[in-house]
């Protein structure tokens, strides 16, 4: 294990020596008069701390709704935990969780989106990106909205067939201010690596709750709507025109395809390597969102026999789901049924159909206790699945 020297003199001076640390040259912090200055390989320090990431499942690790979707055309979560899409009249799209990734980086997955039915011509509100939304109370330390405000940078591997500019949008959701930078993708079908710094706003703070306040928005397609502007290199208030200037229609083709993995959002303007958490870690982040009760990334709600609750009477079902992790906001609830995957469904012991229509009632952030339907018999038993979410 390398050795921490801690060195002092009168001047004030302190300084930190830290060799061989983890097989890198030796690092020196110098603090003189209470300014820390930072030499060789700083990376090594920036890597050991952790909470670095804005960004939960940058690395696609995680897709509880399942690893792919096929005729995807409208706006909504599909695979790879935490990652929206938001598509209006841009043809139609698979998504998947992929396992295509940049060698030797450390990386399992990543998130693609493959075009199967073009739009070569963009009507002016036509719209195709991937967004990441962040709750307010993790956005805090940014100090957004003061003169101390921080600097982001933005670094993410990306890989398409379709070269040329797009545009990476931050977005502050409570106070409709907005920045876009530009990148390229310069060889087709070749992972490269991104990083986009963006300077902090000392206009508008963030709220400090667990609402929606900052996104980050890969365009893929934006019409004229989106396009017409000048590019918002710095912060503004929000006006469309001005969000995807130059961004090219990666929708005109079924060839067509985006891979992206690797995202980190943090504070300053120098990218750090990869917050790397264990699948764990990931996975609960992920749960605060969004849950299953399949337990596995399969996406669908059949399995040989599910949750067991007891029908008080012909109209209701008790018993009782403890979340394994609190969740953002009291949930949205679909209940299935076990073996058929059938949406407002529950069935008998027996994988039989009951007839009538079922919904959760009465949930809260923490448990879910009770569902309403028709069809049961008092006393007996019945299954189900379910899935709760809280998606910003």
């Amino acid at each position: 294990m390398a050795s921490i020297k801690l060195k002092g003199d009168t001047s004030g001076e302190v300084i930190i020596s830290a060799p061989s640390v983890a097989g890198a040259s030796t690092l020196e912090l110098q603090a003189t008069n209470g300014t820390i200055a930072t030499t060789t390989d700083v990376n090594t320090i920036y890597n050991s701390l952790g909470n670095r990431n804005l960004i939960i499942n940058g690395d696609m690790r995680i897709a509880q709704r399942g690893t792919s979707k096929t005729g995807i055309t409208s706006n909504g979560y599909y695979t790879c935990d935490r990652y929206r899409v938001s598509i209006v009249s841009t043809g139609t799209w698979t998504q998947s969780q992929d396992t295509d990734v940049p060698t030797g980086q450390g990386f399992a997955n990543s998130f693609k989106m493959q075009c199967t039915t073009a739009d070569a011509g963009l009507a002016a509100s036509d719209v195709c990106v991937l967004n990441y939304r962040m709750e307010g109370q993790n956005l805090q330390h940014l100090k957004k909205g003061t003169a101390n405000a921080e600097s982001l940078t933005l670094s993410f591997w990306v890989k398409s067939n379709k070269t040329g500019t797009y545009i990476l949008e931050l977005y502050d959701a409570d106070n409709s201010r907005t920045i876009s930078q530009s990148y390229s993708i310069n060889t087709s079908d070749t992972w490269e690596k991104k990083t986009l710094t963006f300077s902090g706003d000392t206009i508008g703070t963030l709220n400090n709750d667990n609402g929606n306040s900052l996104q980050a928005y890969w365009w893929f397609a934006g019409g004229s709507d989106w396009s017409s502007g000048t590019l918002a290199t710095s912060w503004q208030p929000l006006n469309n025109p001005d969000r995807a200037v130059g961004n090219v229609n990666l929708a005109d083709s079924t060839a067509n395809y985006i891979n992206i993995t690797g995202v980190q959002l943090e504070t300053g303007t120098t990218a750090t390597p990869f917050e790397n958490l264990q699948y764990g870690q990931q996975l609960a982040l992920c749960q605060r969102y969004y849950q299953a009760s399949w337990g596995t990334d399969s996406g669908t709600a059949t399995t040989a026999q599910g949750l067991h609750w007891i029908a008080y009477n012909t109209t209701i079902l008790l018993g009782a789901i403890m979340f394994p992790v609190k969740m953002r906001a009291t949930p949205t609830m679909i209940i299935y049924g076990s073996s058929s995957g059938t949406a407002n469904k529950i069935e008998t012991v027996t994988n039989t159909l009951v007839s009538g229509t079922w919904a959760f009632t009465g949930q809260s952030r923490t448990k879910a206790t009770q569902a309403n339907g028709t069809g049961t018999s008092g006393g007996g038993m019945y299954q189900f699945e379910f899935e709760a979410d809280a998606e910003l």
